[in-house]
């Protein structure tokens, strides 16, 4: 990937990169403005303005909405970006789990985009450097319409002729049901649809999986390992999260242990941290989870206990950048490699990419936008073959390394017209801060 570098004869000279306008003792937030694009699902991007003509590029995580950054604007209002310790440590007592991370998480990758364009500095150099020049992709895979043995191979192919050598694919509930046989027993009747959305895995009609529902799974798993054969790295997303109990993810994972996956992804739901480990305990398939756990705070029980055996946060809810980078270096210390989840615009990518360059134990980081025509469009700095061989080029040039196309970016929106507007209703207090800081 290609991302506005410096020519030969500015290489290694911060002061050519460096925004000659930029006074950053005196950088100043003077706005937070979103646009919210449609891709993967709804991606709302950030973009934090100064006094000095610099802008900031962040993104809340997939689904998220843009309250959940726009919240935060009155404590920006006035602030000097270049103290991201400082306003990140003021804003995460307020974020969460999930997508209610997503707020914390955007604003503090924008914040290292705008202090990196005043500097003239890539972002991977505030996280310490690089340990890679290229950063190794995974390619998330949707089951297809047909899941059949040959619909699978069919989508992954489309991945490996791509250069990709790291690809997932999932194997979600409707796989199951497509399946005449594959479940056991009946599904509750006369259950409200929300009392369905959180509770024990277990609940209702108890164990699901039939042992030909566990077969078809194995005909898919076979199918795509004998047809991608053993150069491929291959894992399986959508694995339980809370569809199948313990017990029945770790049936299934057996069964799976002779095509070695990579991962299995989420078996449990992402609070379960026990569940988790009776599932990695019991299979020699490591088990990779935490894309809903925020901060380091959120990750330091399962790393203490071996709950995963691969971590796997999703920066833009775990909490940006940094947070992220400790999150790995401290899962590290307990032998636990990470691989970074990722559904997002290039933006969040890119994010990634920095992020990824500096984790010493990476894996891989999950590319999401491949079946999305106008993913590449949103930003300009990308080349067309910036995925050649599987792999993205680390960015020198300042920030992320790229900047946002307006124009495709506009032509995308979940609202049109809603490019950025004005967001003045947002510059004061708002309720639950003014409670909040009551105590």
């Amino acid at each position: 990937m290609a991302t506005g570098r410096l020519d030969d004869a500015a290489m290694g000279r911060v002061e050519n990169a460096a925004s000659t306008h930029s006074r950053p003792s005196e950088l100043r937030i003077t706005d937070l403005r979103v646009a919210v694009v449609v891709g993967s699902g709804y991606h709302p991007i950030i973009r934090i303005d100064t006094n000095q003509g610099i802008s900031g590029l962040g993104e809340v995580r997939d689904g998220g909405h843009a309250e959940y950054a726009l919240q935060f604007k009155h404590m920006l209002l006035g602030q000097n970006p270049c103290n991201v310790d400082m306003i990140f440590s003021a804003l995460r007592r307020y974020g969460n789990w999930g997508r209610e991370g997503g707020g914390v998480s955007g604003i503090e990758i924008a914040l290292w985009d705008l202090v990196g364009k005043a500097y003239g500095v890539p972002c991977h150099q505030f996280l310490g450097g690089k340990h890679r020049d290229r950063v190794r992709i995974y390619g998330d895979t949707p089951a297809p319409a047909q899941p059949t043995p040959e619909g699978y191979v069919e989508a992954v192919l489309r991945r490996k002729a791509l250069g990709l050598t790291f690809i997932k694919f999932d194997l979600p509930p409707r796989f199951f049901n497509a399946v005449d046989g594959a479940l056991v027993g009946q599904a509750t009747k006369h259950e409200y649809e929300l009392a369905k959305a959180w509770r024990a895995p277990g609940a209702g009609r108890g164990i699901k999986l039939s042992q030909k529902g566990i077969a078809a799974a194995v005909d898919v798993v076979r199918a795509v390992r004998e047809a991608v054969g053993a150069e491929i790295s291959l894992c399986i997303d959508h694995f339980g999260e809370g569809f199948v109990t313990a017990d029945e993810a770790i049936r299934l994972g057996h069964a799976l242990e002779p095509f070695d996956l990579a991962w299995v992804e989420d078996p449990l739901p992402w609070h379960d941290f026990a569940g988790h480990k009776k599932v990695a305990d019991a299979l020699l398939t490591p088990v990779a989870a935490g894309e809903e756990l925020y901060l380091w705070d959120g990750f330091r029980e399962p790393i203490e206990t071996r709950a995963f055996d691969i971590l796997h946060p999703d920066l833009l809810t775990s909490g940006g950048m940094l947070e992220t980078k400790r999150i790995a270096d401290y899962g590290e210390r307990f032998g636990l490699a990470t691989a970074l989840h990722a559904c997002c615009t290039p933006i969040g990518l890119m994010a990634n990419v920095h992020c990824g360059a500096a984790i010493s134990g990476l894996v891989a980081v999950e590319h999401h936008g491949l079946d999305i025509p106008h993913w590449g469009d949103l930003v300009t700095g990308i080349d067309p073959d910036y995925l050649e061989g599987g792999y993205v080029t680390v960015p020198d040039a300042p920030g992320l390394g790229i900047e946002l196309n307006e124009e495709a970016v506009a032509a995308q929106l979940r609202h049109p017209g809603a490019l950025f507007q004005p967001t003045e209703e947002w510059n004061r207090i708002r309720i639950g801060f003014e409670r909040r800081s009551r105590g």
